[in-house]
């Protein structure tokens, strides 16, 4: 029998196929079962018009046996087969693929079917594991049946065998174990039973195995030593039809739970479970899941966004990035569409139009979905808000604010008045007539907020404080820039736009204290003002310029060798009996007054939280002056 060669490509296109294309070995079963699926489509596509087929949809099923002796994974199906000519195109050229004829021949037909396999290269995947294949196959219709063997690309031959029913059997020889490789792997049935389970749970036909099982000897049952003995089961592997594919009203919560628990080996409930199923321009189903926790791993580099892509039930990608924008990136779930344009190794997808139009549809439902749980469930939305408020406030700041106004409604902050988590729009309703900004401060913690000296002037007008706690805070807050036409306003601004009683003081006074602490203080401070927000503290550090006594702790925690700074504005209260002390010690003992001001500046630094640069030398100052 003379061996033919392949007469698309040269042994060099079959390795990159078999060492490039595909990532992972494992991925041939996947490949192998769905073109089984594909050939039972096709027969029983036919049988709906042509009695002669004798076999009902009950009838057609997978099968696969592995055989360690032999080393051997037989895969037969029982659909259209092949005949010769199907396999010199099919099978001997390589990217052929009878599958995509079969699909536009329908087309013009004007029927619809539904064909996973759409290119010829899915079977040579096998090559990763087998060192020789066999496929035994009769085509529907036909009398004679073929024998097509390879193993690899010295080249394949064809001869005539004796075969009773239509069908295929595909047998891999798999390839002996190296060093590097445990190929014994795919003989063991749990594997292959894991592997079915994980790419192909939802083909719509049977996938069938004897496994061999274990349990008590009927003699033995009641026996102190019981005795086990070995049998053989055949059980269906795949459980055939996806959950997103039923009717919502079909499927209870529970079921949707257990899923997603199952699924996504998840220990907790999911707060929100998102079904929905789209036909249009691009057709596609979508079970999503909004996690109650976040996962252990969620911030960090090692956690993988993305859905479980699905084309037809058979898993194409475990985490399709494309589809989730990454301020829903803790959004867990499953897309099926039979309308994406997948490459060749169906392992990757091209950016298409339908996958872009699928990001998008997602990206709003999730939204939608959000919004009604802040308007209807807002103890979960709370919940939901504590695990992943950060992400949404990343969000807002990533990609220079292109988000800021799809996510300004979902954020919250601590609010002073209310004590609680409030929305900006809850904010701004609630503000005073007199009120021109939204004012925020911030610190480490909530009770670290409400002692700063800088907010009791707003407080004392009755104004709402957000609290900004988390460093992201007052990122998120600068990006905004405004919420509903009213301007954020810190704490910590040297303008906080309330209008005050002036001090009725000397003017040449004040001028004059003001110049001799900042004189003394040198280049520690940028500059000293008379402060127009204190009431009962004596003094605080204000921020001058674009960066904030807040963003200088982050920056510095993340890059310690920059050494960034922000501009530091000492505001004095003049009515303060320490800042008076200090003007009295001026005309009468300027050491003194010096050693008042020193003091008065560290003070402000450990107010603002931030670290004294001798903290033994300020300790001495006090007690020279105490």
């Amino acid at each position: 029998m003379a061996k033919k060669q392949f007469k698309s490509e040269s042994k060099r296109l079959l390795d990159l196929m078999i060492n490039s294309i595909y990532t992972h070995k494992e991925i041939f079963l996947r490949e192998i079962i769905s073109n089984a699926s594909d050939a039972i489509d096709k027969l029983c596509f036919i049988s709906l018009t042509d009695d002669k087929v004798g076999l009902d949809r009950g009838d057609f099923k997978i099968v696969l046996k592995p055989d360690k002796e032999s080393r051997t994974l037989t895969i037969t199906d029982n659909g259209i087969g092949m005949n010769k000519d199907d396999l010199e195109n099919n099978l001997g050229t390589i990217a052929s693929s009878g599958s995509l004829k079969f699909k536009q021949s329908m087309e013009e037909k004007q029927d619809d079917i539904d064909i996973i396999g759409q290119f010829g290269v899915g079977f040579y995947s096998a090559f990763m594991v087998a060192k020789k294949i066999t496929v035994n196959t009769k085509k529907y219709g036909e009398d004679t049946a073929y024998c097509w063997q390879s193993s690899g690309a010295d080249g394949y031959t064809i001869s005539e065998i004796e075969k009773e029913n239509a069908g295929t059997e595909i047998i891999l020889e798999i390839k002996d174990n190296t060093d590097d490789e445990n190929y014994d792997e795919f003989l063991e049935q749990y594997r292959i039973q894991g592997l079915v389970k994980k790419y192909s749970d939802y083909i719509r036909y049977p996938i069938v195995m004897d496994m061999t099982k274990s349990r008590v000897k009927e003699e033995t049952k009641d026996s102190d030593k019981p005795e086990y003995e070995d049998y053989t089961e055949t059980v269906t592997l795949n459980s055939m039809i996806p959950l997103w594919q039923r009717r919502k009203k079909d499927v209870t919560q529970e079921e949707y739970d257990k899923f997603y628990s199952e699924k996504f080996m998840a220990m907790d409930k999911p707060l929100k479970t998102i079904v929905t199923s789209v036909e249009g321009v691009v057709t596609y189903k979508a079970l999503l899941f909004i996690p109650s926790v976040a996962p252990y791993d969620y911030y960090t580099k090692e956690y993988k966004k993305g859905l479980q892509l699905y084309s037809s039930g058979v898993l194409i990608m475990d985490n399709c990035e494309e589809l989730l924008p990454e301020h829903f990136r803790f959004v867990k779930g499953i897309v099926d569409s039979a309308d994406l344009s997948l490459n060749i190794s169906r392992e990757m997808l091209q950016h298409d139009r339908h996958l872009i139009t699928i990001a998008q549809n997602i990206e709003k439902k999730i939204k939608n979905e959000l919004t009604s749980m802040l308007q209807n469930d807002r103890e979960n939305y709370e919940k939901f808000f504590n695990a992943f408020g950060r992400q949404l406030k990343y969000g807002v700041v990533s990609d220079y604010g292109m988000h800021k106004e799809e996510l300004q409604d979902l954020i919250m902050f601590y609010s002073s008045s209310e004590k609680k988590l409030v929305t900006l729009s809850e904010y701004v309703d609630r503000m005073k007539e007199d009120q021109k900004f939204i004012y925020f401060a911030t610190g480490e913690n909530a009770a670290a907020i409400d002692t700063l000296p800088q907010t009791e002037l707003i407080r004392s007008k009755g104004y709402e404080i957000l609290y900004c706690t988390e460093e992201i805070d007052e990122f998120t807050l600068q990006s905004l820039m405004t919420y509903k036409e009213k301007k954020f306003c810190s704490a910590m601004n040297d303008d906080l736009g309330i209008e005050t009683e002036e001090n009725k003081e000397d003017e040449e006074n004040k001028d004059a204290l003001l110049t001799f602490v900042k004189e003394t203080l040198g280049d520690k401070v940028a500059e000293v003002t008379a402060s127009k927000k204190l009431v009962s503290h004596p003094v605080c550090l204000t921020a001058k310029g674009g960066i904030s006594f807040e963003m200088e702790k982050y920056f510095n925690s993340v890059q310690p060798d920059a050494n960034m700074k922000a501009q530091r504005v000492l505001e004095l209260n003049l009515s303060h009996p320490a800042v008076k002390k200090m003007e009295e010690f001026i005309k009468s003992d300027v050491d003194r007054a010096k050693k008042y001001a020193e003091v008065l500046y560290s003070q402000a630094l450990l107010i603002a939280g931030l670290p004294l640069e001798n903290p033994s030398e300020y300790t001495d100052l006090v007690c020279s002056i105490m």
